[in-house]
């Protein structure tokens, strides 16, 4: 009530929190068109945040028809302002080439920008472009030190990615103790590949003492998962079923006990902005 006061007012943030309680239906019955009107009217005052998120409801077809060239005119024009999350979804707009034309180097342009305040997605993705010479000569070295980056924030993806540098000595000297502990970081998170791999490492005995328990659970844990392509989980099942064979009867039921009781750790999702001006 008191936010619809101040919108009708023109006040432009809380127009734009007007739109997010219309489109998580908060207070309001859910209304995703309703909540496009409330942030049109705060883009159009160059509220960087509302600009960000019709931009998003653009790309998602969410109280509008799905239109990737307006998408963009919004990201760009939040992007302009140095909002990292735009410049990230402009990234991925020209890494795509949905609603401009597909541009390998503008991608790496707007990635860098976000990367560089910090925007742990846009790391991960800017260490892709250099890792396979995107846009960027290609710079094993320099894909490691953007992994790193958004590895030390806690994302998975970076923390995988670096893992099997450590493993295949790309980029960095090769290090299989240092790919465990990055493979268990993502594989506490929940990432099913991480997951795998860390498994994978517990079987060979490498960066870690050979362990068919934690093998075992890791590679269980991992199978109940999506894990892509699908030969990659069929590799995991199958791994898994080899190595009972070694193991006792006691063994394995502590193995089927520890992926029973394990709960990956949490970490916030992308998506709309919630702040900011």
């Amino acid at each position: 009530r008191w936010y619809r006061l101040a919108a009708d007012q023109g006040h432009a943030d809380a127009q734009f929190r007007l739109g997010l309680m219309y489109a998580d239906g908060e207070g309001v019955p859910r209304d995703e068109a309703e909540a496009i009107r409330w942030y049109r009217r705060a883009a159009e005052q160059e509220h960087a945040g509302a600009r960000i998120n019709l931009g998003f409801m653009y790309a998602e077809g969410l109280g509008v028809s799905q239109d990737a060239t307006e998408a963009v005119r919004w990201y760009r024009r939040a992007a302009d302002q140095g909002h990292v999350t735009a410049q990230f979804g402009l990234g991925l707009m020209y890494d795509a080439g949905q609603g401009v034309s597909q541009d390998d180097a503008e991608a790496v342009r707007w990635y860098r920008r976000a990367a560089d305040q910090g925007d742990a997605d846009a790391q991960v993705n800017l260490g892709l472009m250099y890792a396979e010479g995107r846009g960027v000569p290609q710079d094993a070295a320099e894909a490691g030190r953007w992994y790193r980056r958004a590895a030390d924030q806690g994302d998975a993806d970076a923390q995988v990615n670096l893992g099997l540098m450590y493993v295949k000595g790309e980029g960095v000297s090769r290090d299989a103790a240092e790919a465990v502990r990055w493979f268990r970081r993502a594989a506490d998170q929940g990432d099913a590949d991480a997951q795998a791999n860390l498994g994978i490492m517990y079987v060979k005995g490498e960066g870690v003492l050979q362990d068919y328990v934690q093998a075992h659970k890791w590679l269980n844990i991992a199978a109940s998962r999506v894990v892509e392509p699908v030969r990659g989980r069929e590799m995991v099942i199958r791994t898994r079923d080899r190595i009972e064979s070694k193991m006792t009867v006691a063994q394995l039921a502590e193995a089927q006990r520890l992926a029973r009781e394990w709960r990956p750790e949490k970490r916030g999702q992308g998506g709309p902005v919630t702040t900011g001006h």
